[in-house]
């Protein structure tokens, strides 16, 4: 999680995208397989959510879009904070085996971010498909590059500015 909250860090700093970084890892030899910050500002395509750019850079090195394939190692996604909606959509069609967050939605919407009509009992449904989630890791670091974000004039970006 340190990782990925520097990665978010950074991706501030150099001004490419949003407060928001996501990684893929071997679940058992806590490999990394990718990791994506957010660029939906930088490049002007609103699916380029941090988690979603981990998906595609893992699934392209791999070769297979099921992180999941029964011949491969199990895999984690850890994101600097719980995914959208958008991203709660993916998370089960990426084939990860187990989600951990760092800060939650609310820390997003409390700085303005839309984080879209997510079902409250998210963690149960993706449970219920066989993918654990570990919430809070390291959430006040990651909550602090949200508002740090905030702070500094960030972008915030939704839908409907």
């Amino acid at each position: 999680m340190s990782f990925v909250i520097e990665a978010a860090r950074l991706n501030i700093s150099k001004v490419s995208g949003g407060p928001f970084a996501a990684a893929v890892f071997e679940t058992e030899s806590g490999k990394l397989v990718s990791l994506g910050v957010n660029l939906v500002t930088s490049e002007g395509l609103s699916i380029l959510h941090a988690e979603m750019v981990a998906f595609a850079l893992a699934q392209k090195k791999i070769g297979s879009y099921d992180l999941g394939r029964h011949d491969l190692p199990a895999h984690d996604l850890v994101t600097s904070i719980e995914p959208c909606a958008m991203c709660f959509g993916a998370i089960p069609w990426s084939g990860v085996r187990r989600v951990i967050a760092g800060a939650r939605d609310s820390d997003a919407r409390r700085i303005g971010f839309d984080e879209g009509p997510k079902l409250k009992e998210w963690r149960s449904e993706l449970e219920k498909r066989g993918i654990a989630t570990i919430c809070d890791v390291r959430r006040e670091a990651a909550a602090q590059v949200l508002l740090d974000y905030s702070l500094q004039g960030g972008k915030i970006y939704n839908s409907r500015e």
